[in-house]
């Protein structure tokens, strides 16, 4: 089977938003093979460097996994400092071999940034404090604008409701809903 033939693997809505001084992070837990759903519970976060970051990935769940593991060595090797550790790995990214086959991305908050690395190897700061990847970040991104603009839930709540917004409209996301705060 060709590559181009392969089943797409599609799975997730992941948010992050920081607001007053508090980071949450949280994915669906919907992972699907091509038109069927394969596990509604996939964790696709987890707490990173003595728990001050959070981190979520969208795409193959091995490479996403690689990605997260590459990230903490970076993460220690640069004290924490999560700039650097996702420069740092994006820069590996873009010029080894074997990590610019990876299909994933990740999505990183701590209490002050939240970042997107791409699966270009690109670090993307959003102005807003909000980051969304996977399937259903569109969604979720809109409905945590939106509930940013005109509400004053915490961010914990807001990527929940958002998360839930995304799962009512896309078909790849469901409401088995995991969320971290920092």
């Amino acid at each position: 089977m060709k590559h181009s033939e392969r089943p797409q693997i599609r799975s997730t809505t992941v948010i992050g938003v920081i607001r007053d001084g508090k980071a949450a992070l949280g994915s669906d837990g919907q992972m699907t093979l091509g038109n069927t759903v394969v596990k509604h519970s996939t964790r696709k976060i987890r707490r990173l460097y003595q728990g001050k970051l959070v981190a979520g990935f969208a795409g193959a769940t091995a490479d996403a996994l690689t990605l997260l593991d590459r990230f903490e060595t970076k993460l220690e090797a640069y004290n924490g400092k999560l700039e650097r550790a996702a420069v740092e790995l994006a820069r590996d990214w873009r010029t080894d071999k074997y990590l610019r086959r990876l299909e994933a991305m990740l999505a990183i908050v701590s209490n002050d940034k939240a970042l997107i690395i791409s699966g270009t190897g690109d670090v993307i700061e959003p102005e807003d404090g909000i980051v969304a990847i996977g399937s259903g970040s569109m969604y979720a991104l809109a409905a945590a604008r939106s509930l940013m603009q005109h509400t004053t839930l915490s961010a914990k709540e807001i990527v929940h409701e958002s998360l839930k917004i995304a799962a009512d409209i896309c078909i790849y996301t469901n409401d088995h809903i995991v969320v971290e705060e920092v």
